[in-house]
């Protein structure tokens, strides 16, 4: 079998950050947004009263990191790539604010991985891998891998198909995909 490195992003692919994010704004502010409320990239339009120091200083927050959990499926299918030899890096852009304490609870969840393991990148062109799974749109245009998008609700609009990626729901999804296309 032929050994991938496969990219991977960490909020909203393999942990639920958009939902925690919003629930904790929800409970700091009164508001009731759903995330099928957050139609785009920027997340501040479903929040119109709110500005933008009370939306983003949430990132800030400890609390939301330890409040954060894996997408159903992510931990095992990763795990079952791990353990298949392919090699797996985590493929995150982060505020050097937050890095800590969120690369130390993604170690908590996913403890198959370490910080060797884990790239911080803005740019996720400028990676080199196999194949990038990634919810963000923006990380799907260019690069030399081949592109999967794990849709959510903020990246509904985005034509993937005109940029050569592939929409999945489930990281078993993702696991087929690995298995019959890539491989």
């Amino acid at each position: 079998m032929k050994k991938l490195t496969i990219l991977f992003d960490a909020d909203d692919t393999v942990e639920n950050l958009s939902d925690c994010w919003i629930a904790m704004l929800n409970e700091r502010y009164g508001t009731s947004v759903t995330p099928e409320d957050v139609h785009g990239w920027d997340i501040s339009l479903a929040f119109p009263t709110l500005t933008k120091e009370q939306i983003f200083g949430v990132l800030h927050d400890d609390e939301l990191w330890r409040r954060i959990t894996p997408i159903p499926g992510s931990v095992e299918v990763l795990q079952k790539l791990y353990d298949e030899g392919h090699q797996l890096y985590m493929v995150t852009a982060s505020s050097y604010h937050t890095c800590k304490t969120k690369v130390e609870r993604l170690l908590e969840l996913f403890p198959f991985l370490d910080w060797e393991h884990i790239i911080f990148a803005c740019n996720k062109q400028m990676v080199r891998g196999d194949v990038l799974i990634d919810d963000a749109p923006h990380n799907l245009v260019g690069g030399e891998y081949a592109k999967i998008l794990f849709d959510r609700p903020h990246n509904r609009s985005f034509d993937h198909v005109a940029h050569d990626a592939l929409r999945v729901n489930t990281w078993e999804e993702i696991d087929q995909v690995i298995h019959s296309y890539l491989l």
